[in-house]
């Protein structure tokens, strides 16, 4: 990881933890899968979308990509329309990221509680989980930034690990430590300057930080 001022801690998490995750672009690579699924849907509805550049930045709520090219009147129904087909398009082509269920397992097998929250609607997020092998014990999904607070603060996260800035955001408002890995849309830069307490260039180096993290009792720098 690379050098950079940390931020103070958060209050340390009672033993063991929860720790909560963000799905896209953090424990699975969607970005083929929501390309096909976007490109399905431009052509069911002649609506032209850049799929490239929509891929390039996932994170929002879907209805906030759609309003970049339907109208306004008509997103409410894209999106519906978009989740409807989702399952047929995007599950298959869609794979775990590097240190994926290795950084899940590794809170299970501290005796704590892995649960993803996510703005993906949630029957999508569980079909992804499921196809890929990930066995998360909550899955919680249409939230989006400070939102994802609520799930946070209700099944007591001490961490919450994610790739967008908005993910720093949600994890703050529920005092948790903050964990950004870069294999999203932000760099480092970026989510160090959103708070972020620590940020790594994927989830392959989380266990063992975990681990230590939680045996100092949540003290020092995770």
């Amino acid at each position: 990881m690379a050098s950079h001022p940390q931020t103070p801690q958060q209050t340390p998490p009672m033993n063991p933890p929860t720790v909560g995750f963000d799905l896209d672009m953090t424990l699975i690579d969607s970005r083929p899968g929501i390309r096909a699924n976007y490109r399905a849907l431009s052509e069911e509805t002649g609506v032209p979308v850049d799929y490239d550049l929509v891929v390039s930045r996932l994170g929002p709520p879907v209805e906030h990509e759609l309003a970049n090219w339907f109208p306004a009147a008509e997103v409410a129904a894209a999106a519906d329309r978009y989740r409807e087909i989702y399952p047929t398009h995007a599950i298959t082509p869609t794979g775990a990221l590097a240190g994926a269920r290795e950084a899940v397992a590794a809170v299970r097998a501290l005796g704590g509680r892995a649960i993803v929250v996510t703005a993906k609607h949630e029957p999508s997020a569980k079909l992804h989980l499921a196809h890929l092998g990930i066995e998360p014990d909550a899955v919680i999904g249409r939230l989006w930034a400070e939102a994802k607070a609520e799930a946070l603060l209700a099944h007591g996260a001490g961490v919450y690990v994610g790739d967008h800035t908005a993910d720093v955001r949600g994890a703050k408002a529920a005092n948790c430590l903050s964990v950004a890995v870069t294999t999203g849309p932000c760099d480092a830069q970026e989510l160090w300057a959103a708070g972020a307490d620590a940020v790594l260039p994927d989830l392959t180096g989380f266990p063992a930080r975990l681990s230590a993290w939680v045996a100092a009792s949540g003290a020092g720098r995770f």
